[in-house]
């Protein structure tokens, strides 16, 4: 970890945790919008005219930005600093959320929703960076660990307000849920950069910046030759195809197994407060001699799930989502963690390393709800989009197990 060598190694300590809340409100802020549109599908679906097939391209159209600007995010990121580009993210999240609120018809909601594929790489990208900078060793996988509960609480509160609350306090208005998100994401921001704005901060982004001396193309080029790197990528593809596509669709699919908007917005965050605990105590874990075994324990995990979700209500129903929990918890999080400790990076390229995670990652962003729309339509019900996502999650852990021989 880089010290400013104006502070003492006591005020770097504690300052480190504010660095942690600022990151942590961002992806608060980025849960809250990424996850918007899905306990709101039927009123979105209705008041725009769309097909599920139509929703389901509008759900990936921000990873469809997300995969060609977060190479150039990461590079923008190792350039400008976390502290403007982490603010700059945050105010293009708030504006996506606006723009939704605005949108009347299905190519302004699309353009919409694409604005946040700017802001979402670049907080991506950011949070590792500032991470690997501000924390080492065992204390590294924790912070990552309480970043990421960050999106899966505002996920919490998107997923379970929604409906019960903030609908029938604003006369039952979706655009006004998304205004309210945009308030949310602007604040986010700008505790982000007065934080960052401290001397210790700003020292510290100095000093990570001078040390950078090696092109950016020519890092790009070393992390691609790497077996393990290319391996990371791909599984990268897999994870956020199963994480995305179940994660947009999962209310639409309790709903249509029987719930209630209201049952199923509570039933659908079940699995994300799970995840929380298991953000927290999983890649803290998740240490170099043990982290592929907890990959491919957690990617058995998510093929459980699928296979469980079949069932429409009780104890497998139940059981389904704990799994999904534990899966989504920290399967990117151990993932991107074993990027950026690969020997070369560390803090000085996390944030080029984790753009081209992002970048490789969100093919599977965008072919995971559109995925899921379209067999949907095609079938006339989720049970095709399930066993797919079965598919992909066992050969999540095949790939663990070939990823620890390539270690070893």
């Amino acid at each position: 970890m880089l010290k400013p060598v104006t502070a003492d190694t006591e005020t770097i300590h504690t300052y480190r945790w504010l660095m942690l809340t600022g990151v942590w409100l961002l992806y608060w802020a980025f849960g809250l919008v990424a996850t918007s549109l899905a306990p709101l599908v039927g009123l979105i679906e209705s008041g725009l005219e769309l097909s599920h097939a139509a929703m389901g391209s509008i759900m990936g159209a921000w990873q469809l930005v997300y995969i060609a600007s977060a190479i150039p995010c990461g590079i923008l990121l190792d350039k400008l600093g976390a502290r403007r580009g982490l603010a700059i993210g945050g105010v293009l999240i708030a504006c996506s959320a606006l723009a939704r609120g605005f949108a009347d018809t299905y190519v302004e909601m699309l353009l919409a929703v694409m604005l946040f594929g700017l802001g979402g790489p670049i907080i991506s990208a950011g949070a590792p960076k500032v991470i690997t900078t501000w924390f080492t060793g065992q204390s590294r996988g924790l912070a990552m660990g309480i970043y990421m509960t960050g999106p899966a609480i505002g996920g919490v509160v998107s997923l379970t307000l929604t409906h019960s609350t903030l609908l029938p306090a604003l006369d039952n208005s979706w655009r006004d849920v998304m205004f309210m998100w945009a308030i949310f994401g602007i604040f986010a921001s700008g505790i982000w950069f007065a934080i960052a704005s401290h001397p210790v901060a700003k020292t510290s982004e100095s000093n990570l910046r001078a040390s950078s001396r090696l092109p950016q193309g020519q890092v790009l080029k070393l992390l691609l030759r790497e077996p393990s790197v290319r391996l990371v990528l791909l599984m990268s593809v897999g994870v956020f195809l199963f994480n995305h596509g179940l994660n947009n669709w999962l209310p639409e699919l309790l709903r249509t197994g029987g719930m209630t908007l209201i049952n199923a917005g509570y039933w659908a965050a079940i699995p994300t407060v799970i995840g929380i605990a298991g953000s927290l105590l999983i890649p803290r874990l998740a240490t170099p001699g043990r982290r592929f075994d907890i990959l491919m324990g957690l990617s058995l995990c998510a093929a459980g799930a699928s296979l469980l979700l079949h069932f429409q209500s009780g104890v497998p129903l139940f059981s389904g989502l704990i799994l999904q929990g534990i899966a989504r918890s920290a399967l990117m999080t151990v993932l991107i963690l074993t990027l950026v400790e690969l020997p070369g990076i560390g803090d000085r390229y996390a944030g080029i390393a984790s753009g081209l995670f992002f970048s490789a990652a969100e093919v599977g962003g965008v072919l995971g709800p559109l995925s899921l729309g379209l067999l949907y339509d095609f079938t006339g019900g989720f049970d095709a989009g399930l066993y797919l996502l079965t598919g992909i999650a066992v050969a999540l852990a095949l790939s663990a197990r070939r990823l620890k021989g390539l270690a070893s």
